[in-house]
């Protein structure tokens, strides 16, 4: 490369705008079908556990609360996840998503890494049982 042509791209790059996004004051959308946050509806949920056998990363875990009743939490390590959303493709109740509306999930603590799903009283129960010592929530 010469002198003279890499004036010639110096001149040309002092009088065009920068391409630099200004991220974290101007939001922009999310791209289509992005991986973000897992959500999972309890009421679909039957246990039949299969998402967590496919979990490449062992992100999720499903704690069964009554089984008979179909009381199930589901505790999701976010910073386990690969965002593989094989779950996903392995649910057959469809009670397991990727959101594209949830992915800015950086943060400065371990707390919000560690997300429970399914219903409050449910997860009261076992955060309740966790505290006591007991592993096992009562059948």
């Amino acid at each position: 490369m010469t002198i003279g042509s890499m004036f010639g791209d110096i001149f040309k790059s002092l009088f065009k705008k920068p391409s630099t996004e200004q991220y974290p004051f101007v939001k922009t959308e999310a791209p289509e079908n992005l991986r973000g946050k897992l959500v999972w509806d309890p009421e679909k949920c039957t246990g039949c556990m299969l998402c967590i056998k496919d979990c490449p990363s062992n992100g999720i875990e499903l704690l069964v609360v009554d089984k008979v009743n179909k009381k199930f939490v589901m505790r999701y390590n976010i910073d386990r996840c690969t965002f593989c959303a094989q779950c996903v493709e392995s649910c057959r109740f469809g009670c397991i998503e990727m959101s594209d509306e949830m992915w800015e999930l950086a943060s400065i603590k371990k707390e919000p890494f560690e997300v429970f799903y399914g219903r409050d009283e449910d997860i009261q129960f076992l955060l309740d049982n966790a505290a006591k010592g007991e592993t096992e929530a009562p059948c």
